[in-house]
């Protein structure tokens, strides 16, 4: 019986040893591959957005001509104070 467990014993050692050599083997391995390869988001990372410009000063010119536009409108009768009204607000963005 003690040859017996003497061998059970040794086969514990070994597989033991075997086991923690491969987990460590597999750490490093791992490591080296996640140190050559890109992450996820470096590697499809979207190109930057680009900067919203500054409303140009035609922007306001135009949105004067189209509120003298309606003013008309609404003078020779076209639009009535409520249309009048909404376009303005649609037009201003309030």
């Amino acid at each position: 019986m003690p040859g017996l467990l003497r061998g059970v014993a040794r086969t514990a050692v070994v597989a033991g040893t075997a086991t923690a050599v491969s987990n460590r083997v597999s750490r490093r391995q791992a490591g080296r591959w996640a140190r050559q390869e890109p992450a996820p988001a470096e590697q499809y990372a979207p190109p930057p957005a680009p900067a919203a410009a500054p409303a140009p000063a035609d922007d306001m010119s135009s949105k004067i001509a189209q509120l003298k536009e309606l003013g008309e409108l609404k003078e020779q009768g076209v639009l009535t104070e409520a249309e009048f009204a909404a376009q303005k607000s649609k037009l201003l963005g309030s």
